[in-house]
């Protein structure tokens, strides 16, 4: 097959989000081809350039988000037209100004009617069709025809209350959001030399990355595919607290009215967890469509550690991870505190560098917090104090990878308060050890039984937790061992790309594209593919009596077998 992969801020680019498991997932599926469409965040991103490519990586498009040239296309008056009445219908379903036909429409999932779900894909559509004649909307989505337009939706009756408080600040901050996450729309990404010649589109997040992928449906029937390991319209949510309400209200609808249109478009919906897949049925995936697929691990370099449990030491808890503050690396603390006084000997290894400036000032208070409550203890007047708490980072000579950290401590400790996938809780697991972590995020799915779990910001109960497998080696060794087992079954690389493959001949089975071949001067060949291989059954052969009725009996010693035939490769076309 021929793929695909629309990217967003990642791969093939060395920094940005899923850039590891696409390249897991395109170096596991080496006997297909991929096509990767990548949509750049900033200049930075691309001065650090990509990772190495396989073979099997046919071609590599970019394009920026973070800057477009201006395409210099003068819209006649028609296509001025055109434009206007599509970005105003657009803009009219973002600020909930009610259509013809809205009063009677049915409502569908994620609260949206079924008209306002057409009424939006019928303008992004009409956008992508005239961008496509005219060569390119970058000039119109920037001019002041464009906020203008988006004015009149926001002061027309019947606008929701926060898109009438718009000012001239937040119309201009609104249109820049939109001109930039439709850029795609002017794209020459989809003639029959470029997504028109893949077999199937897989999205690898929501959103603007799924642009593409939707477009290429559109305009040639190729069959889109999405995945979603972190939900784009929730991270939206969590972002620019401070911005005005009307911005918020008007992306966030945006970025709804998106992903639904999708989740709707699109053959399957893969998440990463459960708590993503809630996401996604919420704002409008049918559940029919949606799978779990979880990230993949690379399980090789925990072998060792996982396979010999009891080079650990029995009296030391591990933390591992980014430090920031959704990390809550205040109540461990405090939860050390109480452990101490049960079990005076134990220490605490915080293993992680710090994200950023804002995780750099968190690490610092955390390490003032750590010298507060457990001042250096020496042994004696002139021997050096000793703080039972230590802040360490890997690649040094004591802890030169991940899981040496993790071969320090008998129990690993996950204190979060915020959480998507806990990749550190699935590194501990394959190293056999057990865990204590708070309830968020896909955390009880993934430990599923095979740790402690408590409330998020109690570090009484932290504690209690931690006192209790510290106390009783045999059930963390039941626990750990059942840990090791259930992360090798679920959460290894070779689990995600073979489901993956999986997914991918189910579409395209279902689904293929239709290509109408061509002969030497462009002309279709008639009768170029068999009229059978239109036919989504599969036929076998008839029972003996019929075939002795309808043929000779030579016909039916045979049994005659057609399917609808995977796309021929590109060698072949």
């Amino acid at each position: 097959m021929r793929i695909g992969l629309l990217t967003e801020g990642g791969y093939p680019y060395v920094s940005g989000d899923a850039r590891l498991w696409c390249d897991r997932l395109v170096h596991g599926l080496a006997q297909h081809e991929f096509d990767v469409y990548a949509l750049s965040r900033s200049r930075h991103q691309e001065d650090e350039g990509w990772i190495p490519l396989p073979r099997n990586v046919r071609r590599v498009r970019t394009a920026p988000l973070w800057m477009g040239e201006d395409d210099e296309v003068a819209l006649g008056r028609r296509a001025r037209r055109r434009f206007t009445e599509c970005f105003g219908e657009l803009a009219a379903v973002l600020c909930g100004v009610p259509g013809a036909s809205s009063g009677s429409a049915s409502s569908a999932p994620g609260g949206a009617s079924t008209s306002e779900a057409d009424r939006f894909a019928n303008a992004l559509y009409g956008l992508a069709e005239l961008a496509r004649e005219e060569g390119g909307l970058t000039g119109a989505l920037r001019s002041e025809a464009a906020v203008r337009t988006l004015e009149r939706a926001c002061r027309a009756p019947g606008a929701h209350h926060t898109a009438r408080e718009a000012r001239v600040p937040d119309l201009l901050t609104v249109a820049a959001h939109l001109e930039s996450a439709l850029r795609p729309l002017s794209l020459d990404w989809y003639e029959h030399d470029g997504l028109g010649a893949v077999d199937l589109c897989h999205a690898a997040s929501g959103g603007t990355a799924a642009l593409p992928g939707l477009l290429a449906r559109h305009f040639t029937g190729v069959p889109l595919m999405v995945t979603e390991y972190g939900v784009r319209l929730r991270t939206h949510y969590l972002t620019a607290p401070d911005a005005p309400p009307a911005v918020r209200s008007l992306l966030a609808a945006f970025q709804g009215r998106l992903a639904a249109e999708a989740y709707r478009r699109a053959e399957v919906v893969t998440a990463g967890n459960t708590h993503a897949r809630r996401w996604q049925e919420r704002c409008g995936a049918e559940r029919e469509k949606l799978r779990t697929v979880y990230p993949g691990m690379n399980a090789r370099p925990f072998a060792e550690v996982g396979e010999s449990p009891d080079c650990a030491d029995p009296d030391t808890l591990v933390w591992v991870g980014r430090v920031e503050p959704a990390k809550d690396l205040v109540s461990l603390l405090h939860a050390f505190a109480e452990v101490r006084k049960q079990s005076p000997g134990t220490r605490l290894r915080i293993v992680g560098a710090p994200a950023g400036p804002e995780g750099a000032a968190y690490l610092g208070h955390c390490r003032t917090l750590a010298a507060q409550l457990f001042p250096d203890e020496a042994e004696g007047p002139h021997a050096a104090g000793d703080n039972p708490v230590s802040f360490e980072e890997t690649g040094g000579p004591e802890l030169p990878a991940a899981a040496d950290a993790y071969a320090s401590g008998a129990v690993t400790v996950l204190s979060s308060v915020v959480e998507g996938f806990p990749v550190g809780l699935v590194e501990a697991m394959l190293c056999g050890r057990a865990t204590v972590s708070t309830d968020v995020g896909a955390v009880v799915e993934v430990i599923g039984g095979t740790g402690l779990v408590v409330p998020p910001r109690n570090p009484r109960a932290l504690a209690e937790a931690c006192v209790a497998l510290l106390r009783d080696p045999e059930r963390r060794a039941r626990l750990g061992a059942a840990a090791r087992a259930r992360a090798l079954e679920l959460f290894t690389v070779e689990q995600n790309i073979e489901a993956f493959h999986g997914i991918y001949l189910e579409i395209v089975s279902r689904a293929p594209v239709r290509r109408d071949l061509l002969d030497g001067t462009g002309e279709p060949l008639p009768f170029a593919v068999p009229a059978e291989a239109h036919v989504p059954v599969r036929w076998t052969a008839a029972s003996p009596s019929l075939a002795a009725r309808s043929g000779p009996g030579w016909a039916a010693s045979r049994p005659v077998r057609a399917t609808t035939p995977l796309p021929a490769p590109e060698g072949a076309r």
